[in-house]
């Protein structure tokens, strides 16, 4: 299954919250799911978790940053993609449409106007547990 994430579920997992973090784990231990990024995705990742008012300590950062790099699969967007609501958050749009991803995980409710322009299903973090950690075991 191709995954997108958000990057508030990336930070709320940083920050050791229960479900965004185990819905990461879960999607990086699974040898049939891929976490599909973005250069420009991967960038946002990088420096959002670099933002002192997170508190992150410099080896957890390095942590997340080792992880970004070794077990997501970077893909290569050639669209543009325009979104009224957020252009900030285009990137993961484009990201969807250009790897197929069947599924985008994200807290933020701007995406759900996004939904008419993807193939994707776009679910939260808690439905993604649901539907599919809760049934997995």
């Amino acid at each position: 299954m191709k995954i997108v994430i958000d990057t508030n579920v990336l930070v709320s997992a940083a920050l050791r919250d229960r479900d965004p973090e185990a819905v990461i784990l879960f999607v990086l231990e699974q040898e049939a799911y891929q976490w599909l990024v973005s250069s420009a995705i991967l960038e946002e990742y990088k420096t959002v978790l670099c933002r002192k008012r997170l508190g992150l300590s410099e080896a957890l950062k390095q942590q997340w940053f080792h992880l970004l790099e070794t077990l997501t699969t970077l893909v290569e967007v050639d669209l543009e993609i325009e979104f009224p609501r957020d252009q900030k958050d285009a990137k993961f749009i484009a990201c969807a449409l250009a790897a197929n991803a069947e599924v985008f995980i994200t807290g933020d409710k701007d995406f759900t106007e996004a939904q008419r322009l993807l193939s994707t299903t776009i679910v939260s973090i808690s439905q993604f547990k649901q539907l599919i950690i809760d049934t997995a075991t």
